[in-house]
């Protein structure tokens, strides 16, 4: 049972998130009455802030993702407290989701490429809390992976953002594209583009960035892998449309980097989550797979707008906008299909504990709610028709099919639609698995049936809402999802209504795939399965363990290649300088030798007891004749010179000291500034 406190933070931190929510919501309002897709120009700003200040915005962009992330935030909150049950560190847990919600929002809003750096860097640490939450070995070399490629992301970045800065004298995002159009040296331009793209091609999981992705959604707590794949990458997504859309808006060699980006994203991510055989994984990877889809949206934008507008069948803006308007409905598809499926997945987990096919299979048999919505999710993600990710899909594949020119565009589609059908393959299989199939321990599906309180009634709130708007927002492609995308093509500096698209006209496309699906899933069926001695099947991972590319190329490479090679090459400059130093002190700066050397002290010492010996030796005749004194004071004060610098050596390396120090510093420095 919880504690009167507990209950208390709980409904704190779900209060917290539901105002937030009401807040984006409200503060969206005024600005919903203005022209569809119109460009804000007013921006907020707090100056003083790293020389550069803050600013943010809000048009339609914004509004439609701040939105989406405040209430997938809010759904995850109000499922965590049922999830984190019998878990430790929940105060952690509940600090870092709020705080990495303000981050978050903040990268959306931004007006500038530095706001959003500082955001998204903010957003990296406090989401590194999220996959190390569980502080078990899998967690934790799953956090070190995510927050190594974050840094380095970062840091790449970072320099993009001083070459556009320093390329093109701005970095606000509304006036990149006027400033790109007149840049004069397009090599800088594309040096800029290609770290920026890293950066933010780290977060949102682009092949080979990907590394973190599949290792960290399955450790870190169901909300927030929610979270992780539904929103976060998304904010790579953002900087990459920022780039794309802003230094290479037609830019044909540009288009051409990033859709192969997106294929290699999206047909490996699809690859890697057939072949999958846990729950979680396998939506991970699908979570790569459908970033390569957005991906390959963002390209085709870039190779649209490249081309002539007489070498087109129709409007260059129309045909440009079938890409854009596909892409933001992706983004906005994946962001509430992954809301749905992980929380079904957290569900099934703090269950069963387990999620490993073999052991979570049969757990949903006689659960109808947990099934329908779990479906509506597979269904959407599948591209099914009146679901929203047939929408979105068929606006990607049209835009592909519209740039035309066979050949490689051709092989661009097919692998677009076998992609598609991997989706519905490795769906069919997690759904198969959990819903229709039988547990192989009859006393354990005994127990899974026999689940009916397997969810409190806030649980039940979070997934069937979050199922009701997925399903909404697909059934009304015209009134609801065109809409939006309209509302939201200004941030891509697109203006119109775009091409008209009649989705039952079609349906080709989404049945190549389907019919892909069905027959990759028959075939996976008998490599992923082997018949047990009882005759029961059972799943068997058949992914090779050796291939795995952080272990076979990032870790060797980062870790023991590159340390190697720069540490032998730092010992050899430092030979070379200790040597050149030796060889100057031998030759040019040879030392003077020294006509008397001293015995001990040095002349300071020798003078004064000198001094003494004579002073010694007048009373000596004077007054101590009967008793002479014999003291060398040359050599005593050559002693307590020795005992004075061992002293001062001592303090001067003490901690003690160096505070000392410090403390007086920062008492004269509030003297100056009190009375100066």
């Amino acid at each position: 049972m919880k504690s009167k406190n507990e209950m208390y933070r709980d409904y704190a931190v779900i209060g917290a998130a539901v105002f937030i929510f009401a807040v984006m919501a409200i503060g969206s309002l005024a600005s919903l009455g203005e022209a569809a897709g119109a460009e804000r120009s007013d921006v907020f700003r707090i100056p003083g802030i790293c020389g550069f200040g803050l600013s943010f915005t809000l048009d339609g962009f914004r509004i439609i993702y701040g939105n989406i992330a405040a209430f997938m935030w809010m759904m995850a909150t109000i499922f965590s407290p049922e999830y984190l049950k019998g878990h430790g560190r929940q105060n952690r847990y509940y600090v870092f989701l709020l705080a990495t919600l303000l981050a978050t929002l903040g990268v959306f809003l931004s007006a500038d490429l530095f706001t959003t750096f500082i955001f998204f860097e903010i957003m990296s640490f406090t989401s590194y809390v999220w996959v190390v939450q569980e502080e078990d070995k899998a967690a934790i070399r799953a956090s070190e992976t995510y927050l190594a490629v974050a840094v380095i992301g970062g840091l790449v970045m970072l320099m993009g953002i001083f070459l556009v800065w320093h390329e093109l004298g701005t970095i606000e995002i509304a006036a990149l594209a006027s400033a790109a159009s007149k840049c004069k040296n397009p090599g800088v331009r594309y040096a800029a583009g290609i770290c920026l793209f890293i950066g933010f091609g780290a977060k949102a999981g682009a092949f080979p960035l990907h590394i973190w992705l599949p290792k960290a959604y399955p450790v870190a707590p169901a909300p927030e892998s929610a979270l992780l794949s539904g929103i976060l990458t998304k904010t790579g997504i953002f900087g990459i449309l920022i780039v794309s859309s802003g230094l290479f808006p037609q830019d044909a060699l540009w288009g051409r980097v990033v859709l192969l980006g997106g294929i290699l994203t999206m047909f490996g991510g699809a690859i890697l989550a057939v072949f999958s055989v846990n729950l979680k994984r396998t939506l991970a990877c699908s979570s790569m797979s459908q970033i390569g889809f957005i991906l390959v949206g963002v390209g085709m934008q870039s190779l649209l707008g490249s081309l002539e507008p007489q070498s087109m069948h129709g409007a260059k803006n129309a045909l440009v906008s079938l890409a854009a308007h596909g892409t933001l409905l992706h983004m906005v598809n994946h962001s509430l299909i992954k809301l749905v499926l992980f929380t079904a997945a957290g569900v099934v987990f703090m269950n069963t504990h387990a999620l490993n096919l073999n052991e979570i299979r049969g757990f949903g048999r006689k659960k109808p709610l947990l099934k329908a919505v779990f479906l509506a999710g597979a269904l959407a993600i599948a591209g099914v028709p009146l679901f929203g990710g047939y929408i979105s899909k068929t606006l990607l594949h049209e835009s592909i099919v519209s740039f035309g020119g066979g050949g490689i565009m051709t092989a661009v589609e097919w692998i677009f639609l076998l992609s598609g059908g991997l989706t519905a393959a490795y769906m069919t299989k997690l759904f198969v698995a959990v819903f229709v199939e039988t547990n192989e321990d009859e006393k354990r599906q005994e127990e899974f049936d026999g689940m009916t309180d397997y969810m409190d009634k806030r649980t039940t709130f979070a997934l069937a809402g979050s199922a009701a708007v997925l399903v909404v927002w697909g059934l009304f492609p015209h009134g609801i999802m065109e809409r939006a995308a309209r509302f939201a093509q200004g941030f891509l500096h697109l203006t119109g209504n775009g091409e008209e698209v009649s989705y039952l006209k079609t349906l080709s496309g989404a049945m190549i795939s389907l019919g892909i699906g069905l027959l990759v899933y028959a075939l996976i069926q008998k490599v992923l399965t082997k018949k047990k001695e009882n005759g029961v099947l059972k799943y068997v991972d058949r992914w090779p363990k050796w291939l795995d590319i952080e272990e076979m190329l990032y870790r060797p490479v980062f870790l023991k290649i590159l340390p190697t090679m720069f540490g032998v090459l730092s010992r050899i400059l430092d030979s070379f300088v200790d040597s050149t130093v030796v060889l100057l002190r031998k030759s040019v700066y040879a030392e003077s030798p020294i006509p008397h050397p001293r015995k001990e002290g040095n002349a300071l010492t020798a003078a004064i007891g000198h001094l003494m010996n004579g002073w010694q030796r007048a009373a000596n005749h004077l007054w101590k004749r009967k008793n002479p004194s014999q003291k060398d004071y040359v050599h005593a004060a050559a002693i307590l010179n020795e005992k004075f610098k061992e002293s001062n050596m001592i303090i001067q390396r003490s901690l003690s000291f160096g505070l000392l120090l410090v403390c007086i510093g920062l008492c004269m420095t509030l003297v100056y500034i009190i009375f100066w």
